[in-house]
């Protein structure tokens, strides 16, 4: 084993809460450290490299094994998240912890933040939840890393967008329209109402994402945020 530290913000036991996998338990893996700065990030607590995150080798994958193996039915699926877990600084580690984790028979979901496309690691997981960035992060996903997703990985991918309001709608459409005929609606895209600081639950900002894609002939899947509506906005590790 050549890695010896990750940088590990958390490691628990929750069910999915959004996207095609919503309502399935699973262990979260969630890296530590992120520079892609979207405004309306909710964990920001996991953007910054600090050495005070980091975790053995050997002690994260005790943590996975023990937590799997405390139900009826071990759990045997890792959701691995961030902070940005494709991140360079992140690579050979992520790398390293996939390959241990399939060799003992883990289903492995990996989300990703819509920056980069990384055939080694993709390659090697069992799921993709790729990021379309609307204008409401501040970011922006390329074309041509959406292109890729759909020429290499139709068979384990599903888009996520973030929506605050018509204008993210517009700029998540026009990517649609833009991709050709033949890839278009080809993996399912999932659009989620996004929360304003100090908001209990984004019920217009719902009903109004709920018509927007009504209107345009249902060509997207409007999937809330379930662990938001249970917990609470701003609970952490659920």
């Amino acid at each position: 084993m050549n890695i010896d530290k990750l940088l590990i913000n958390s490691v628990y036991v929750g069910t999915e809460g959004e996207g095609v996998h919503i309502g399935r338990p699973q262990i979260f893996v969630r890296f530590q450290g992120c520079t892609i700065g979207c405004v309306n990030c909710d964990s920001k607590e996991t953007w910054d490299f600090s050495q005070s995150h980091s975790l053995s080798f050997a002690d994260l994958t005790k943590k996975i094994f023990s937590l799997s193996d405390s139900y009826k039915v071990p759990l045997k699926t890792v959701s691995i998240t961030g902070g940005d877990p494709l991140h360079i600084k992140h690579r050979e580690s992520l790398l390293e912890l996939i390959d241990f984790l399939k060799s003992h028979s883990y289903y492995i979901n990996l989300e990703a933040a819509g920056t980069v496309v990384v055939p080694e690691v993709f390659d090697k997981v069992d799921f993709i939840s790729f990021d379309y960035k609307t204008p409401s992060t501040h970011v922006k996903t390329r074309f041509e890393l959406m292109l890729k997703m759909l020429q290499n990985y139709t068979n384990k991918t599903q888009f996520k967008s973030i929506v605050s309001d018509k204008k993210d709608f517009s700029s998540v459409l026009d990517m649609y329209y833009s991709l050709p005929d033949n890839l278009r609606g080809i993996v399912p895209w999932c659009l989620t109402p996004c929360y304003e600081n100090k908001e209990d639950f984004p019920g217009l900002r719902f009903e109004e994402l709920f018509n927007l894609n009504t209107n345009e002939g249902g060509l997207f899947r409007v999937i809330g945020q379930q662990h938001k509506w249970v917990y609470g906005a701003d609970a952490k590790r659920v």
